[in-house]
């Protein structure tokens, strides 16, 4: 079930599900350590002797966010039941606190009694094996614990100092033991203070409301590695009262999200820029405090394929980075380059994956050829694309401060094994794997991402006065691109090949299909947009990955397998994607010479607010009849590129604007 409505501040993260479940729960690092594995922990209400948790059908849920910040709001409403809960759910910005505050309102007319009960499912450290938790009078709230991770699940209600009404701690997943949940659903906890293994507990609180009128209560779950620290935190959430984090961390996010305006606040009309925002805000959900931002955090991935998403990818985060930097968000893809420098290997190469916390991410990638020879397991697009993110970075900012300790240790390195690792007759980078990981060959993708990177080397090279260095670069970068003009471009075709193999005798193998991933070719500067052979590829893009159904938008290549439901038709090309649909979008700006050239790019951005959950979330994928989200949720690079798509339009409407007002004034002066 895809996630829906992320809150984090950089070190705890919470996702929900479409059903209101809270479903993942990161700590300390964002994607890294779920320690719920994402299997739900359940909302519950109890009225009138009638109990409900939120995925059951007696509610109407909406969800959504605050506008221009990481609060919720959430409302389940039943006309059977006489009732609207209002939720707020948030991450407090600087402390590791999560808090849901809850407003019952009656509609029926009689004055009521309604218990909430929050559930909190543990696998702390990512299993449940050797949970401990308990009822702690001291706090008046549960408090699960393992080695050096706690969480205190506590709350308060309208009057009284705090703590739970009641509570249960039990087993679950265990002989016939279910879970603890169900031990509310008579909306009577039964107190039992203690349990070990794999277990879960239910707090509950209470609530009286008068006919028509509501009242508000407010659960929180503190995190942190000693028992002191979730105490101290709990009592500061008492002392100052649960609301005052919650409105001062609202405040910390609208301040956040309107601080840079510019270009985009002028130019996107409100239902653009509202979205646009919005996935600012969601690319911060998924960026770790120390700087790694992170693919996705959907655990139920995890269902498919023991696996999941929560890793940087040096290439994802590359793009995601540049485009928190046009936004103007530095502090985001500063963190990511200086991790960078810290991760790239010896050899000067940066690797698959990574975690969150900066070791090396589980890999599919081989070592070694079926001869038996030694192949680096790399995607070498994830060692060219943070060098030219980070050039684009410099030239914007000029912080060469923050340069000067990354040139020898990121710049200098990488450049100098991208030199080196080519293919000795062809002069193209040598055959590694290509960006959808699927297939291992010379990729005009990553061609052209590898002379971007060196390129990027180049001119940092002549800033530092290097012109020896700068020149051994240049002319590398020069033979990439003749070699790319000549092996990877197919003049039968009137294309750019997605691939080439070079056989033992030397033959040239061609690999046709036609993929989004060509985009590469213009995207990082290899030729410009308007090249003939750039736009008779994008051309051929957008007649050949054209989703041909009510959902639209572009596939990823020709006859893409991945995550295709089997009854969808064969002259379909693929699931439709955020990301090349928005590269498609990008060239049309690109290559805009009056304001009507830029219509087409901006259908492209209603097409994705549009097919976004309701909420604003966009997924990795969509299916192509029903435009349900396919695969993970959120996808951070769908919204960056959301980001930088919508940034690249509002920067060339200005631009085009200006040189119409520019030709207005010369005829003027010209006829005056």
């Amino acid at each position: 079930m895809p996630r829906d409505l992320p809150v984090g501040n950089g070190e705890l993260l919470i996702t929900f599900d479409r059903l209101y479940q809270l479903r993942d729960v990161y700590y300390p690092y964002v994607g890294m350590e779920d320690h719920t594995e994402g299997d739900p922990c359940r909302f519950g209400v109890w009225v009138d002797g009638a109990f409900h948790w939120s995925s059951d059908d007696v509610w109407r849920r909406t969800l959504r966010y605050a506008a221009d910040t990481l609060v919720t709001e959430v409302r389940l409403e039943s006309a059977t039941l006489g009732l609207i809960v209002d939720c707020r759910d948030v991450v407090d910005f600087d402390r590791d606190v999560y808090l849901k505050e809850v407003t019952a309102t009656d509609t029926s007319g009689r004055a009521r009694e309604v218990r909430l009960f929050q559930h909190f499912n543990a696998h702390l450290y990512g299993n449940d094996v050797g949970d401990s938790a308990y009822y702690d009078p001291r706090s008046k709230g549960l408090v699960h614990y393992k080695a050096r991770r706690y969480f205190l699940l506590d709350g308060s209600g309208p009057s009284g100092p705090g703590g739970l009404a009641s509570y249960a701690v039990g087993r679950k997943e265990t002989g016939t033991a279910v879970g603890t949940w169900r031990d509310a659903e008579d909306g009577v906890l039964s107190r039992n203070p203690v349990a070990q293994g794999s277990i879960d507990t239910v707090g509950e609180l209470d609530l009286r409301l008068a006919p028509h009128g509501g009242a508000t209560a407010t659960f929180w779950i503190a995190a942190g590695q000693t028992y002191d620290d979730v105490r101290i935190l709990d009592q500061l959430v008492k002392d100052r009262g649960p609301a005052s984090f919650v409105e001062r961390t609202e405040a910390y996010w609208r301040l956040w999200a309107n601080k840079n305006g510019g270009d985009v606040a002028r130019v996107l009309p409100p239902d653009l820029y509202g979205p646009y925002k919005r996935s600012c805000l969601i690319v911060r959900t998924q960026t770790d405090e120390r700087g790694a931002i992170v693919a996705a955090n959907d655990s139920d991935v995890l269902r498919f394929n023991r696996d999941t998403y929560s890793y940087m990818w040096p290439r994802d985060g590359a793009l995601a980075a540049r485009a928190m930097d046009l936004a103007g968000y530095v502090e985001i893809p500063r963190r990511f380059y200086a991790l960078c420098g810290e991760l790239r290997t010896r050899e000067g190469y940066l690797q698959h994956k990574y975690d969150p916390d900066g070791s090396v991410g589980s890999s599919w990638l081989a070592w070694t050829t079926p001869d038996g020879k030694l192949q680096l397991p790399i995607q070498e697009d994830e060692t060219g694309l943070p060098l030219w993110a980070l050039w684009l970075h410099y030239r914007r900012l000029g912080d060469l401060e923050f340069i000067k300790p990354l040139y020898r240790k990121l710049v200098r390195a990488a450049a100098d094994f991208m030199v080196s690792y080519r293919e000795p007759r062809t002069k193209l980078p040598a055959p590694s794997i290509d960006l959808w990981e699927e297939r291992r060959g010379i990729h005009a993708f990553t061609t052209a991402a590898v002379w971007a990177g060196i390129t990027a080397a180049a001119e940092f090279a002549r800033a530092f006065a290097q012109d020896e260095l700068a020149a051994r670069y240049a002319r590398a970068a020069d033979e990439i691109k003749a070699a790319a003009l000549e092996h990877l471009w197919d003049a039968e075709r009137g294309r750019f090949l997605r691939r080439i193999d070079v056989l033992p005798d030397g033959t040239i193998a061609k690999d046709p299909t036609c993929d989004i991933s060509l985009a590469g070719v213009w995207l990082f500067g290899m030729l410009p947009p308007d090249d003939e052979r750039v736009v008779a590829t994008m051309r051929a893009i957008e007649d050949g990955l054209a989703v041909r159904t009510a959902i639209g938008g572009i596939a990823r290549y020709e006859n893409d397998r991945y995550m295709r439901d089997d009854a969808v038709r064969p002259d379909v090309a693929g699931n439709p994607w955020f990301v090349g649909t928005l590269w498609v979008a990008e060239h049309h700006v690109a290559c805009a010479k009056t304001a009507a050239d830029l219509e087409p790019a901006r259908a492209i951005l209603e097409w994705c607010v549009a097919r976004a959950l309701p909420s604003g979330v966009m997924a990795e994928q969509l299916h192509p009849y029903t435009g349900e989200p396919l695969s993970v949720s959120p996808l951070t690079w769908s919204h960056a590129t959301f980001v930088e798509a919508a940034q690249m339009y509002a920067r060339k409407a200005t631009e085009l604007r200006a040189a119409a007002a520019a030709r207005v004034m010369r005829a003027g002066e010209t006829i005056s």
